[in-house]
């Protein structure tokens, strides 16, 4: 086998639109989000053997598979320029060297974020999925806002556990970022210094915006997507019969029609 055939063989994995590709995606978003609970449930746990080698054994698959993708890109330089490229090599580091710091592995949510944006996965999980359909506002607000309660938990922690006796853990950590994003602010635990206060700001300002974002994506009447014939517009109400845009008649398809 050449070097050229392999490459195309991964690149169908990865992009192709057969079945043994379209399976491989799903195992790899099944295997991100596996990996997402292992880090938040092992966060809160005492580093033992059996952690220490799941880490790697997970570091080890992370890092074949940014291998693989790095491998088939036709520009692999321009890779570097993209911030989930360095997340990637972040994560990896953490996994591979636990003792390098463990909240690093926060960082490796990110790419369940990115698998979900992808153009072919979107596809698929659309045309496979009727609750993905109905849900997929709510289902991307709820993943924006977890993965940036779970990064700014690692970064508190990181930052706050060798000189803030109030936070100790992981625990205390996301509590604190919990409470800073509700705008609550018990006062309980509050962040040291002037990089202390500039995390907290980040935290209410990001934090509320991504909240009333998942508020706004959960009360607002459902949507469905189907590009509009004439105009393009892609979002219509469930019932829609005329676009709103231009007024053309639309025939959405109705999933509960016999």
């Amino acid at each position: 086998m050449t070097l050229d055939s392999l490459k195309g063989d991964i690149r169908q994995l990865y992009e192709g639109a057969t079945s043994a590709g379209v399976r491989f995606r799903y195992a790899l978003l099944a295997f991100d989000i596996v990996t997402v609970l292992f880090i938040v449930v092992t966060s809160f746990l005492p580093p033992t053997e059996l952690v220490e080698t799941l880490d790697v054994l997970f570091g080890a698959v992370i890092l074949a598979d940014f291998a693989a993708r790095l491998f088939i890109n036709r520009r692999p330089l321009r890779a570097f320029t993209r911030l989930s490229t360095w997340t990637d090599l972040i994560a990896i580091a953490s996994f591979l060297a636990p003792l390098a710091g463990e909240a690093g592995g926060f960082l490796r949510i990110l790419r369940t974020l990115r698998l979900l944006r992808e153009v072919q996965m979107l596809t698929r999980l659309r045309g496979d999925s009727s609750f993905f359909r109905r849900n997929e506002e709510v289902i991307f607000a709820v993943t924006n806002l977890a993965v940036f309660i779970f990064v700014m938990t690692a970064i508190v922690y990181e930052t706050q556990k060798f000189r803030n006796e109030q936070i100790t853990n992981y625990a205390d950590a996301l509590y604190f970022t919990v409470t800073a994003l509700t705008t609550t602010g018990f006062g309980d635990i509050t962040l040291r210094g002037t990089l202390g206060r500039m995390i907290t700001v980040v935290i209410m300002i990001f934090g509320v915006t991504l909240f009333f974002n998942l508020a706004r994506a959960l009360l607002s009447p459902s949507k469905v997507r189907f590009p509009c014939p004439s105009c393009g517009l892609q979002r219509h109400d469930s019932d829609a019969v005329h676009c709103k845009a231009c007024g053309v008649v639309l025939n959405i398809p109705d999933e509960g029609a016999t």
